[in-house]
């Protein structure tokens, strides 16, 4: 985990790797948590006796907002970003599915700090995401999240 006091810091990483998260397991009970908490109950992501007869994968699959809901934990072991006022959420750009994430995959978050500008005050950080799963040359996604720091 690389740690990041002001915004001099973060614009060092512009243009390079920030790191990658750990791996993190995607469970059944994880997915039909998710299923309930978003009320997307499609039986590809709930039903295993169906998905191993019947899906593409021969088993469940993660949903897709699942796994980008996996960005604020995976990217909080990349990078600790201190002496901030506030940290915002602020968008998420150009994000492609590139396969799906069966259930008890392990995936592993990259981060690279594609630009870091400072908006009068503001640090507007624009990190390219890509989630890969544990043996697939594939990545699951890639995409680019912003989030915005008021450094103290």
């Amino acid at each position: 985990m690389i740690i990041i006091n002001n915004f001099e810091e973060y614009k060092s990483y512009e243009g390079k790797v920030i790191g990658v998260s750990s791996w993190h397991q995607i469970d059944q009970q994880q997915i039909t948590k998710f299923a309930e908490s978003t009320l997307d109950f499609q039986w590809i992501h709930v039903d295993q006796q169906k998905a191993k007869q019947e899906g593409p994968f021969g088993t469940t699959i993660a949903h897709g907002y699942l796994t980008l809901s996996l960005i604020p934990y995976l990217w909080k072991q990349i990078a600790d970003v201190r002496n901030v006022k506030m940290e915002i959420n602020y968008g998420i750009e150009n994000f492609k599915f590139g396969q799906a994430v069966p259930v008890d995959s392990e995936v592993q978050l990259q981060a690279t700090a594609k630009s870091i500008p400072n908006l009068r005050g503001t640090v507007k950080a624009v990190i390219q995401a890509k989630l890969a799963i544990k043996g697939q040359d594939k990545p699951a996604y890639v995409g680019d999240v912003i989030f915005l720091y008021h450094f103290l």
